[in-house]
């Protein structure tokens, strides 16, 4: 029996048809990712009844099947994140800002923070910890509710559950106060509600205007704007920049870099503040 599996082939134009699609509509950028298009997506569309990826694209581009779009992204794009990933941005969180937020809404005490592109969840629930530990016994008296967002629908239904397996360094007080241990699953936690419920999941494509409720005192990208060329990053950055308080900050992960901008200021590795008033290039 013949098991070699072979990846459908891709011409030249519904290569371009296709990174153009996701280009304008999402911002992530295939221009060079041929090669990952086929292997990733060849067999979920050779399951689906395809034989070649003309037919997909004229279905795609015609009926914009949700599960067919959640597929595509979800298949050129890496959902991996963990809890207390790049743990000194965490500490910088923890040490720096909180205070600075403590004192700035001392009369409203409503806090406004985004993780924008949160994947499975990780991030938020790591930040909702932090807020906890922080305010402690004055919790209750915040509002301190993390806005959460991504554009896969399929890493949302995982965050909203909240079941993951905690890294070995997570600690051991935290297990014991904001998780509980699955009884049918060894190894498995769920998220407590004290966290969970500060935590506000919703589907959301950075490409769209931002027109929440709120202004943001602090926004986590990590590791979203390295999907993006340039010029989606910089519109990215003036919309983030439109979207946030006087002096807020944010996250980028190390990997990436904001340039050369006049709207933030370096303040710490991959962390950076709005400037009060963009300077004169």
């Amino acid at each position: 029996m013949d098991m070699i599996f072979h990846d459908l082939a891709i011409s030249d134009a519904d290569f371009q048809q296709l990174v153009q699609f996701i280009h304008k509509n999402y911002g992530i950028d295939l221009s060079k990712k041929r090669q990952l298009i086929t292997s990733r997506l060849s067999h979920s569309l050779k399951a689906k009844g395809y034989k070649d990826f003309r037919s997909f694209l004229d279905h795609l581009f015609t009926s914009k099947d949700p599960q067919d779009l959640e597929l595509v992204l979800n298949k050129l794009t890496t959902n991996y994140t963990y809890f207390l990933r790049e743990k000194d941005h965490f500490t910088f969180f923890q040490n720096t800002i909180l205070p600075e937020l403590e004192k700035r809404h001392s009369r409203d005490k409503v806090l406004s923070i985004w993780s924008a592109g949160c994947s499975s969840g990780e991030e938020p629930y790591t930040l909702s910890i932090y807020l906890k530990e922080y305010f402690g016994p004055q919790a209750s008296q915040w509002d301190t509710r993390i806005l959460a967002t991504d554009i896969s629908q399929q890493a949302m239904a995982k965050a909203k559950v909240g079941v993951y397996q905690p890294p070995a360094d997570m600690p051991n007080e935290w297990l014991r106060r904001y998780f509980v241990p699955s009884k049918t699953h060894p190894g498995d936690y769920t998220v407590a509600p004290v966290i969970r419920n500060n935590v506000i999941f919703r589907t959301f494509n950075l490409m769209n205007p931002i027109q929440f409720r709120l202004k943001f005192d602090v926004i986590f990208c990590r590791n979203v704007m390295i999907y993006f060329d340039q010029s989606t990053r910089d519109a990215l950055v003036q919309r983030f920049y439109n979207a946030m308080n006087p002096n807020a900050y944010l996250f980028i992960s190390h990997s990436e870099s904001l340039g050369h901008t006049p709207l933030f200021q370096m303040v710490a590795p991959a962390v950076y503040r709005k400037n009060s008033a963009p300077a004169r290039s």
